[in-house]
């Protein structure tokens, strides 16, 4: 990698644009980056590493990368850095801006843009810059992958920081630890032994967990054994050696206990059967014979019973023979009981119309009464004719007195629209008046509005001006109080900050510790620091006087922009408002407010107006039109009415005929229905009457024929022989109950069975059960302990295989196990094989210290004439780690001896050396990816004339194959020695840089 231009602009101390051109300053191989203390010279290298990685190096990095803006920088000035360099035989450029706070382009305060980056690459083709990517991500990654190192690495090979690796000297195993893991990123390795420990806490944690199931499997086996269980379970515990092995042996002795019980509780069931079947079969007998003792017993009652009710017997079997005899008179009789029914029906309806009719009819058969009922059906049918007269007769005094009521309403009608008429011209001519004083006022309001909303607009310019009149003096006194005070508080803070740079060398010197190396020169002695002074500035009464100017500038400049605000406000107002007073541009727009008001009020009435003429020529037509048809129709009913009065007098002569003596023609009518109705009636009733008679005396003589061959004297007799049908068969039933007992005690004494059981002595039914009940008792008790033996068999054999499931499942992971416990306990150092207790990554640590020092020692011994050589050491130091020790041997004593003991100056050439071997050596990891431009950074101070010759023939060795190193000192001597150099010169505006070349 090779850098070849720098550009900075508004970056740390540099608050305008800065370059450098590492290529001029290439050129001789050495270069010298020097100046004051404080001027920026780590900011340059800050620069780069920020170019190319968007962080600055450990503690200088703050906060979103707002820290990284120069306090120096304009606002307008954004802060980037732009660097050109070769990698890979690649040329690139990177460019990147830091988020900052800019000023808002409209308003006042600030706002914050987010941070830029681009990469482009240099196309010799085609000889122009190619866009490759604006990612920062995307740039951070092709960066480290071309470099083939993190931004820490490349602090460490690339910025030789002499101060970490004069630390790195002397500090213990855990520090340098800490440096080479980040360096050499060795968290893979402590990734393994945290990976080993978790899969050594896993296996355990599944060991033991398979240990539990199978106690667990071990318990419920003891349970379900019970009283078979005759030895205790092992008392192991989950993890403890041979704890599967003892639980299955537990399990197979008392699977055989319970086996053995299973067999004695077999034998013992079958007992019980055989004992309960012979007590079955012997109560199955007693039971039947008792059974036929109480049957034969039972007939035997049944049958005396019989006995007693013979003769009710006999009874009801005589009854039911009449009866059946009966059945054959039923239907004659039936026929005469309806036919008597019926008759005397029709008698009583011939007596109830002969009653309704006159006395002329009383003795008139049913052929007199027939034909009186049709004469009179003759006379009604020539009234209907007279019926229609005398309806249409009470139509026309109705149509006579409608003709009276239309008559007196356009009586009304006419008289209302005479009257209203004769007042036409007199209201038309109002209407009209009011629509003209109406359409005046609305044009007069027209024209005051036109004139009234300028007159407002002046008043209120007016007023705004006068008020703003009035602002425009307080805003410019506050702007001239504001621009003295932010000037006294610019002045005041630059008198601090003149007085801070004067005493910070005592500000320095208060930090430095005795046996720490001083952060601007690297010694570790310190023989006269510098002392502060009565007054002395610190950096925060600086900062307050630089935070207090800033706000009285803010408030300076806003003071300004109010008072521009309110100019152009007040200009604006007076062009138009004019210069004429308020109170006679209010007198004028109120005046004009008044008379537009009264005039808008008169003008509101047009409408109205208008809307009241169209009504009342609406009302005139339709009063004409209701006259005219009044008229029309007066003159209709007259020839309607007289129409009426002649067709009145011819139908009152034809019903005055029709009426005879009735009061009229429909009371005439209804005497003749009714009469025609009643002879009609009564000649009905005679004829059904005189027909049911000769039926009535038919169904007699068939009824005694009936009886007679039935057997009966009279019909009467057979009358009361009948029975009626829930009779009969309640009589039916109790003859054929009869039967069937008669019939079942007649079987039952016959049964030989029965008869021979009736013969023997009585049976003990009650102590055959309880015997049996005993067997049963028995042989349900063997029975449940027979089963009781069969389910614990079952169980402990199903428990006894899952306990050898989990016995055999267990022996690959107790394997696993002990095999990864070896490991994580080597790769912890806590293993006995871990002779010196190395952890993996101690032990990889280890390694690159050792090729770290090999590597050093070839620059260390031409630094110090070959006295020196660097050798590292597996050693443990106390409780720490081991294997990270780092030694130097002196040739002169030939002594190993701890590197805190060396001087400051051979503590300077040895940490260089340190450094420049971790460079090779990180290079070398990074896949031989070329350096070829490397800083160092302070430290030269401390070494003597002849040993600086030496250190200076090293760095300038390095300059081989093309590379060129740049140092950072402010020591004097070195200006005289290296020609090219890189001035960083400080001042109140900020640091600028001046170069210069070998040649120059």
């Amino acid at each position: 990698m090779r850098l070849h231009r720098l550009d900075i602009t508004a970056f740390g101390p540099f608050g305008g644009a800065q370059r450098v051109d590492f290529d001029e300053l290439s050129a001789a191989g050495l270069f010298l980056l020097h100046g004051p203390t404080g001027a920026g010279k780590t900011s340059v290298l800050d620069a780069v590493c920020y170019a190319l990685y968007g962080a600055v190096p450990g503690a200088r990095q703050s906060g979103q990368g707002l820290g990284l803006r120069s306090d120096h920088a304009a606002p307008e000035t954004r802060t980037e850095i732009r660097l050109e360099l070769s990698v890979a035989g690649r040329r690139l450029e990177v460019t990147r801006q830091p988020p900052w706070e800019r000023p808002k382009k409209r308003g006042t305060g600030t706002t914050t843009e987010k941070a830029q980056s681009w990469l482009r690459e240099y196309d010799s083709a085609a000889g122009s810059w190619k866009d490759l990517s604006r990612s920062h991500q995307e740039i951070g990654e092709e960066i480290t992958q071309l470099l083939g190192m993190s931004r820490e690495q490349f602090c460490q090979v690339v910025l030789l920081p002499q101060g970490d690796f004069a630390r790195f000297l002397r500090a213990d195993a855990e520090a340098r630890g800490k440096l080479l893991g980040r360096l050499f990123d060795t968290r893979r390795f402590a990734e393994v032994e945290k990976r080993l420990a978790e899969r050594r806490r896993a296996a355990e944690a599944e060991v033991r967990a398979g240990d539990t199931a199978l106690l667990a499997h071990a318990h419920r086996m003891h349970q379900a054994a019970g009283p078979a269980a005759e030895e205790p379970l092992p008392d192991l515990a989950p993890g403890d050696p041979g704890l599967a092995e003892s639980v299955l042996v537990w399990a197979a002795v008392a699977r055989s206990t319970a086996r053995e019980v299973l067999a004695v509780a077999h034998c013992a069931r079958e007992a019980a059967e055989a004992a309960q079947a012979a007590a079955g079969r012997a109560l199955d007998d007693v039971r039947e014979v008792d059974r036929l003792q109480r049957r034969f017993t039972e007939a035997q009652e049944r049958a005396a019973r019989l006995e007693q009710r013979a003769d009710a017997h006999r009874d009801a079997r005589t009854r039911m023979e009449r009866a059946r005899k009966a059945e054959a008179v039923a239907p004659a009789l039936d026929l005469r009981d309806a036919t008597e029914a019926e008759h005397r029906r029709a008698v009583a309806e011939e007596a109830r119309a002969r009653a309704a009719l006159p006395e002329a009819f009383a003795g008139a058969g049913a052929a007199g009464l027939a034909a009186a009922a049709r004469k009179a059906a003759e006379e009604l049918g020539g009234l209907e004719s007279a019926r229609r007269a005398e309806r249409r007769l009470g139509e026309l005094g109705a149509e006579r007195a409608s003709l009276d009521r239309q008559e007196r309403a356009d009586e009304d009608v006419l008289q209302d629209a005479e009257s209203w008429l004769a007042d036409w011209e007199e209201t038309r001519a109002a209407v009209e008046a009011r629509i003209d004083t109406a359409q005046e006022a609305a044009a007069r309001a027209e024209q005051l509005a036109v004139q009234r909303e300028p007159a407002f607009k002046r008043l209120a310019a007016a007023r705004l001006r006068d008020e703003l009149a009035r602002d425009t003096e307080t805003a410019h006194a506050r702007s001239l109080a504001a621009r003295e005070h932010a000037t006294r508080t610019r002045a005041h803070w630059l008198d601090l900050k003149e007085q801070r740079l004067r005493g910070i060398a005592a500000e320095l010197a208060a930090h430095l510790v005795d046996g720490e190396s001083c952060a601007v020169c690297g010694a570790t002695e310190h023989p006269a620091p510098a002392r502060k002074t009565a007054g002395h500035v610190d950096r925060e009464t600086e900062e307050r006087a630089l935070a207090a100017h800033r706000s009285a500038d803010e408030e300076r400049a806003e003071a300004e922009r109010r008072l521009g605000v309110v100019r152009e406000a007040l200009a604006a107002a007076t062009a138009e408002g004019g210069d004429a007073p308020v109170s006679r541009l209010a007198e004028q727009a109120e005046e004009l407010d008044r008379l537009h008001a009264e005039a808008r009020t008169v003008a509101s009435g047009l409408h109205a107006a208008r809307e009241a003429r169209e009504q009342a020529e609406r009302e005139h037509e339709r009063r004409l039109a209701a006259r005219q048809e009044a008229v029309r129709r007066v003159a209709a009913r007259a020839s309607h009415r007289e129409s009426l009065d002649r067709e009145k007098a011819s139908l009152e002569g034809e019903l005055e005929q029709a009426r005879g003596l009735a009061g009229s023609v429909t009371e005439r009518a209804t005497q003749l229905e009714r009469q025609v109705a009643l002879l009609t009636e009564a000649a009905d009733g005679a004829r059904a009457a005189e027909d049911v008679a000769r039926r009535l005396k038919d169904a007699d003589a068939r009824l005694a024929d009936a009886a007679f061959r039935a057997g009966f004297d009279t019909p009467g007799a057979a009358a009361a022989a009948l029975l009626d049908a829930a009779a009969h068969r309640d009589l039916q039933q109790r003859l054929d109950e009869w039967q069937s007992e008669e019939s079942s005690v007649r079987a039952v004494l016959a049964e030989a069975d029965t008869a021979a059981a009736a013969r023997r002595p009585a049976v003990d039914l009650r102590a055959a059960e309880r015997a049996a009940e005993s067997a049963v008792r028995r042989l349900r008790d063997t029975a449940s302990a027979r089963d009781a033996a069969a389910r614990r068999c079952e169980e402990l054999d199903a428990l006894s295989a899952r306990a050898a499931a989990e016995g055999r499942r267990l022996a690959p992971l107790r394997d696993e196990y002990d095999r990864v416990a070896r490991l994580a306990g080597l790769a912890a150092g806590t293993s006995a094989d871990n002779e010196r207790k190395m952890r993996l990554e101690a032990y990889v640590l280890a390694a690159r210290l050792e090729q770290v020092a090999a590597a050093a020692t070839v620059r260390l011994q031409r630094m110090s004439s070959g006295r020196y050589t660097l050798v590292h050491s597996d050693d443990r130091a106390g409780r720490g780690r081991s294997g990270l020790g780092l030694h130097v041997v002196d040739a002169w004593t030939g002594r190993e001896r701890d590197t805190a003991t060396l001087s400051g100056g051979e503590t300077f050439f040895a940490s260089l050396a340190l450094a420049l071997g971790l460079a090779d050596v990180v290079t070398d990891e990074a896949g031989g990816v070329r350096l070829d431009t490397l800083f160092i950074d302070e430290g030269f101070g401390s070494l003597d004339d002849q040993t600086l010759d030496e250190v200076l023939d090293v760095l300038d060795s390095l300059r081989e194959r093309d590379r060129s190193v740049g140092i950072v000192s402010h020591v004097g001597d070195l200006r005289r020695r290296v020609h090219a150099q890189l001035e960083v010169v400080k001042g109140r505006t900020g640091s600028v840089v001046r170069q210069r070349g070998a040649r120059e």
